[in-house]
């Protein structure tokens, strides 16, 4: 179901999604025993049709289980993406942590594309002492070879910086986007509405700042971006420094309402994870709020 692949020009992507799918950043609460396979049923079970594998502190899952989640979320139409280890610094100034950093991205798309996941998404690191062009330029060259290596092994899925929260992270949109345009070829931002209006310290936050972030995502990508988007959502608690943590949408003063409002209006394809403490319950308001809008 998952499984087709598609030219854009000189671009080769994976298979594109035809609509845009809301699910749960990991296995949803809910889920009586909490396995891989069984989370993929829950979001089902839900009403909802993604599920993000998280690989937070590693990754962690049997080929016997890869083959099982593949079959099911194929079966059940999950769109499945895949998050990277949360200890990542690709601007580290120690080279074995860049490598093993590498290694954790690398290990996270090997097994998620076994999974049949779309996309693995990763944090790409802190700025530290390192200019910000410095930081950029680094994280780019890491970036450029897990791209390189994922393209040798055969696996075809989007390589995915995330945006970030926090002002000392490597992850603007500025960055993200940049990286997407210079490496290119598979390779697409994780754009995490919350972490940017967290970032920029209660901006990006209102209709006409959420169309800007899509136009400007299309000016820089083209419409091929907006047709393979990777979203994440919740609500979150911000200072002068960028996101504190995430909170549940309406505990918040996130506008998740504009949000859908503009991702509708744009056509938005792909996919859209709440990372709310409540995942599903979160998921399944903004799904509902989406779909409740009148075009």
């Amino acid at each position: 179901m998952f499984n087709i692949s598609r030219a854009f020009g000189e671009l080769w992507v994976p298979w594109q999604p035809t609509k845009l799918h809301f699910g749960t950043a990991g296995i949803p609460n809910s889920t009586p025993r909490k396995t891989t396979p069984n989370g993929v049923k829950m979001v089902a079970e839900l009403g909802l049709d993604a599920m993000e594998i998280e690989f937070v502190r590693g990754v962690k899952m049997s080929d016997e289980t890869a083959a099982e989640v593949k079959a099911l979320a194929s079966q059940l139409g999950v769109l499945l993406t895949v998050h990277a280890p949360y200890y990542i610094n690709l601007n580290s100034a120690e080279e074995a942590k860049v490598e093993a950093s590498v290694n954790r991205i690398l290990e996270s798309a090997r097994v998620g594309f076994k999974a049949g996941a779309w996309s693995v998404v990763f944090h790409s690191g802190y700025y530290g002492e390192s200019s910000a062009e410095e930081a950029y330029g680094r994280v780019k060259q890491a970036v450029k070879s897990v791209v390189k290596i994922l393209k040798d092994e055969g696996i075809d899925m989007w390589v995915r910086p995330e945006l970030m929260g926090g002002v000392k992270e490597v992850g603007s949109l500025e960055e993200v986007t940049k990286l997407a345009e210079e490496i290119g070829e598979n390779v697409l931002p994780c754009i995490d509405f919350a972490h940017l209006h967290a970032r920029t310290v209660g901006k990006y936050n209102t209709y006409e700042e959420f169309k800007e972030v899509l136009e400007f995502i299309e000016k820089r990508l083209g419409k091929t971006a907006l047709e393979n988007m990777h979203i994440h959502i919740s609500g979150i608690e911000y200072g002068n420094k960028g996101e504190i943590k995430h909170l549940n949408l309406k505990e918040s003063d996130f506008n998740y309402q504009n949000l859908a409002k503009t991702l509708k209006e744009f056509k938005v394809r792909g996919v859209v994870i709440s990372e709310s403490p409540n995942l599903e319950e979160d998921a399944i308001l903004f799904k509902q709020t989406y779909e409740n809008i009148k075009t």
